[in-house]
């Protein structure tokens, strides 16, 4: 196992995570899908995919929050609490660091659209490297 979890249980527990977004999601839970102990299973999580676990979950919250912001169903609150966050301005702050926008503007400048009907990408690219804990 030197070269990270196998696909398998990586799949796995990565489809655990996008289907459990919206509530927490606390290392043993992870590692208990793995059916490791944390410390391998983080070790190993890390090998896999280049992020520890929490970063990766912080990770896949914006990716779905962006997502839900261009859809344009769910005021930013619903958004927040969709994929995990207690409060708004949580959200908002980590919303910002990862993306470089606020959620608010980053909706704004998703519904503009040119004249094929692309959304212009205003917002910065995602800073994978600057995720920090929720």
């Amino acid at each position: 196992m030197n070269g990270g979890l196998p696909g398998a249980r990586l799949r796995h527990v990565t489809e655990f995570i996008d289907d459990n977004l919206g509530r927490r999601l606390p290392l043993a839970e992870l590692s208990a899908e793995a059916r490791l102990s944390p410390y391998h299973f983080t070790r190993l999580f890390k090998q896999s995919t280049g992020s520890p676990p929490h970063r990766f979950v912080v990770r896949r919250r914006i990716e779905r929050a962006c997502a839900l912001l261009i859809e344009g169903q769910l005021s930013v609150d619903a958004v927040a609490r969709a994929v995990g966050f207690r409060t708004r301005s949580h959200f908002s702050m980590v919303f910002h660091r990862l993306t470089g926008s606020p959620p608010t503007v980053y909706r704004a400048f998703a519904s503009v659209r040119d004249t094929d009907g692309a959304v212009h990408d205003h917002v910065a690219e995602y800073r994978h490297d600057d995720v920090e804990s929720e």
